[in-house]
Order: C-alpha cells, then structure tokens, then sequence
C-alpha cells in the first residue's frame, strides 16, 4: 500500500518528493514534502489515500502522528 500511496501522491498537484526510513522492527517515518499548504489539504481529502489512511488506523498501526511543517533551509554534506 505504500508503494501505492507514493505513486498516487507523485501525480498530484503540488507533490514534491517523498522519504520513508524503517527499522528492523518495521517503526519507522516518512515524509512528504508538498509546495503548499492547499496541496497538503486535498492530499489528506483524496479518496484512495483517505481508505489506506482508515486501513492504517484499523490493521497496520498501533499508533501514529502527522505533523505539517515548513521547510525554511535545507543544506547536507558529502561526507567526504
């Protein structure tokens, strides 16, 4: 379903990228970026990710938590 989910999310309107990391023990958080508060608004109202939201919240997780924030900066290292 996630895989589902990225791909729908990927041909909205205002979708910029997406980010997901997951422990061995399947915890884990990901991250959608969108260009606007609007866009994040209809994502949340689009019916297919509105029945995996509700799936999600039955079957597959115990807990969980949304959080909206903006992106001021980003910068990152090679590493080397």
């Amino acid at each position: 379903m996630a895989d589902k989910m990225d791909k729908l999310a990927s041909q909205q309107p205002g979708f910029l990228g997406v980010e997901s990391v997951r422990d061995d023990s399947g915890s884990g958080i990901t991250i959608s970026y969108w260009d606007s508060l609007e866009a994040i608004s209809n994502w949340k109202k689009n019916q297919s990710h509105l029945v995996a939201q509700e799936k999600g919240k039955q079957e597959w997780y115990e807990n969980y938590s949304v959080k909206i924030c903006k992106v001021e900066r980003e910068y990152s290292s090679s590493g080397q």
